[in-house]
């Protein structure tokens, strides 16, 4: 990771442990690394009340994608306002992310093919396919496609498919 920093990197403020889902993520996704860590220091402690060399960031990359984790606190905490889309390429790799990803996740969080992982991170794991099935000029393939997806948690792309058919 090291070399070019993105001019926008998502920014994940965790409460203490950054690290923890760093390599968490790194072992959900294969093309990944682990970047720069930084250590907070006695400065500023009055503010952010953290022990001198408690880990402050770590940079990482999933899939191209740079990011950094911050331990900031318990002050904020992660909501489905924003989520992490996974577009894949088949079936397989749905059921991949999605189980992977939802081990200790919040169960109630998963509906249309997004979940919480343990970490409060919502991801959405969708086939790359739902996004032509979505578009399509034809409005009853797309109600039908949207009708399907609703009642779905993880997504199926077999249903999905013959639901966009009419079948």
């Amino acid at each position: 990771m090291e070399g070019e920093i993105q001019k926008i990197r998502p920014n994940f403020w965790f409460d203490m442990n950054a690290e923890e889902a760093v390599n968490f993520y790194l072992s959900v996704f294969k093309n990944s690394s682990i970047g720069r860590i930084t250590r907070y220091t006695d400065e500023g402690r009055e503010i952010h009340g953290m022990p001198e060399g408690t880990v402050m960031t770590v940079e990482f990359e999933l899939e191209g994608q740079q990011y950094i984790a911050l331990n900031g606190g318990d002050q904020f905490k992660f909501n489905e306002a924003v989520s992490l889309l996974i577009n894949c390429e088949s079936q397989d790799e749905v059921d991949y992310y999605w189980d992977r990803l939802k081990e200790g996740g919040d169960e109630n969080a998963q509906v249309c093919g997004w979940l919480k992982d343990k970490f409060g991170v919502s991801w959405q794991v969708v086939p790359r396919e739902l996004d032509d099935m979505m578009a399509s000029k034809d409005i009853d393939k797309a109600k039908r496609v949207t009708r399907a997806m609703l009642q779905m948690k993880k997504l199926d792309l077999n249903e999905l498919r013959k639901a966009y058919e009419g079948r």
